[in-house]
């Protein structure tokens, strides 16, 4: 299911129905990059999710062809175990379903999240 967000901002309610917080700016992240997890009709991957990043979960990531951990200067310094970064909602559900799924910040992922996988 694919929600229609509208005027650009995305929900700004996290998965407990609280306002959502900030997910991370240093690296910046998000899909509008001001640190929220927010999407909009033309964020294909629906950059939902705050997680921690794990080196397992990189690793993951590189080998389904998405390397966060590349710098690709100016603008995206790469991504080490640690750090905090909006992720698609659905490449978190395959992480998960692979056993290598980083942890959630659920007060700074979106209530949009819970389109594509629950709570639990």
């Amino acid at each position: 299911m694919v929600t229609t967000f509208g005027k650009g901002l995305g929900s700004t309610v996290n998965v407990l129905g609280t306002p959502l917080k900030l997910c991370c700016s240093s690296p910046m992240t998000g899909w509008f990059r001001d640190g929220y997890c927010r999407t909009d009709d033309y964020d294909t991957g629906r950059h939902v999710v705050c997680a921690l990043m794990t080196e397992d979960f990189l690793k993951f990531s590189k080998s389904k062809g998405n390397d966060l951990s590349t710098p690709h200067l100016p603008s995206f310094p790469g991504l080490v175990e640690g750090d905090k970064w909006c992720l698609c909602a659905m490449r978190w559900v395959e992480a998960f379903d692979a056993g290598k799924a980083p942890l959630v910040d659920l007060e700074a992922t979106s209530k949009a999240a819970l389109n594509y996988c629950s709570l639990d």
